[in-house]
């Protein structure tokens, strides 16, 4: 499961949710990958090692639902579907799947910094002549790609991060966890409902106006 959570102005809800769409793209590829580096060949034989959008949309969580709220004017929420892992070809089952696991928000790191380079180099957000249009859509780009990679690391299974952590615990807090997965989806939604991932993506967009207003 991948989700964002962003307060969106109707004007750019269409824009952000193609720049998402194709960010929850690259981060499904890239569980695709880590996944076949390290043994298992499911994710690539069943098309999912690709930034191609269609193979990773799931229909409801990725179109319907994320543009309803949109649309809405509410905070977006949104996944695509699960990369398919077979822990049967993983050398160490724990170890390689946290390891997939983390391949995601990483991946969005990566994507992140790399558009803060392109959007550095052609001037910041605001550069002599003004906002731009390019500007802004790098600026977007960036925000959502680290609020992925944020929120997709929480502890909370069946985010990645749960699983990150699940493949750092000894076994026994591991089993933990994982009793924990059928309910993640409930805490997850009480979260967004309470307000508290506001104090948790605060901060980066405080960091966000530091480095590139």
């Amino acid at each position: 499961m991948r989700g964002i959570f962003l307060g969106l102005s109707l004007e750019t809800a269409i824009p952000a949710f193609l720049i998402l769409l194709a960010s929850l793209s690259f981060h499904e590829a890239a569980h695709a990958w880590a996944s076949n580096k390290l043994g298992d060949p499911t994710a690539k034989m069943l098309g999912r090692l690709t930034l191609n959008p269609l193979a990773h949309i799931d229909w409801i969580g990725t179109v319907a639902f994320p543009l309803v709220l949109a649309l809405s004017g509410l905070p977006v929420f949104g996944w695509a579907k699960p990369v398919p892992v077979d822990m049967r070809y993983l050398a160490s089952p724990r170890r390689d799947f946290a390891l997939v696991a983390l391949a995601g928000p990483v991946s969005n790191v990566i994507l992140a910094t790399g558009l803060i380079v392109i959007l550095q180099a052609q001037g910041g957000l605001v550069p002599e002549t003004g906002v731009t249009q390019i500007g802004l859509l790098l600026y977007t780009a960036i925000y959502i790609n680290l609020i992925l990679a944020v929120f997709n690391m929480l502890p909370i299974p069946p985010l990645d991060g749960g699983n990150v952590l699940a493949g750092l615990v000894p076994e026994s807090m591991a089993q933990m966890v994982d009793r924990v997965r059928p309910f993640g989806v409930f805490v997850i939604y009480g979260l967004l409902f309470v307000g508290a991932f506001d104090y948790i993506f605060g901060p980066i967009q405080n960091l966000m106006r530091a480095l590139l207003l």
